[in-house]
């Protein structure tokens, strides 16, 4: 029999994921729109100009622009700190609600599944764009919270 504890520490989690969720929704699809959002462009064109599928080209430019402060530091902080920082509490999450993501595989197969649904999204629906930086930046942000609970799962 689990104790009255056990059965509230799962109540708070599932409140906080929930509220985490909701969070995120909000961060990615409705806190700011696209560069082409409210124009013209066709889906085509908005395609063309929001994809980005060069490794570390958005990385290096910002990470540049620390070097020769080439652009407002609130930008680079933001996108570069964001991504992964936003994604980290799923490494968190999802191991300790479904024991079939405990295994980094497993993890990895859906996280990228995950990521690829929302940065699409962001790309159809003109709220962003699909770059291969922020998958980067959002699947390192992910893997340091599995990361992190295996360790405090090892732990106990």
């Amino acid at each position: 029999m689990r104790s009255k504890g056990f059965g509230l520490l799962r109540i708070l989690l599932v409140a906080s994921f929930a509220c985490y969720s909701l969070v995120l929704v909000y961060l990615l699809f409705m806190m700011h729109a696209g560069p082409g959002y409210g124009s013209n462009m066709t889906i085509g064109e908005y395609i063309r100009n929001c994809t980005n599928l060069i490794p570390f080209k958005t990385i290096s430019t910002y990470i540049r622009a620390f070097s020769d402060h080439s652009m407002n530091m609130d930008i680079p902080i933001r996108n570069l700190l964001g991504n992964l920082l936003m994604f980290l509490p799923m490494g968190l999450y999802l191991p300790g609600f479904f024991k079939r993501l405990r295994k980094l595989g497993a993890f990895c197969i859906c996280m990228v599944v995950l990521i690829f649904v929302i940065e699409a999204t962001e790309l159809m629906i003109r709220r962003g764009s699909f770059d291969i930086d922020h998958f980067i930046l959002k699947m390192g942000g992910e893997l340091i919270g599995f990361a992190l609970w295996r360790g405090i799962h090892s732990a106990w």
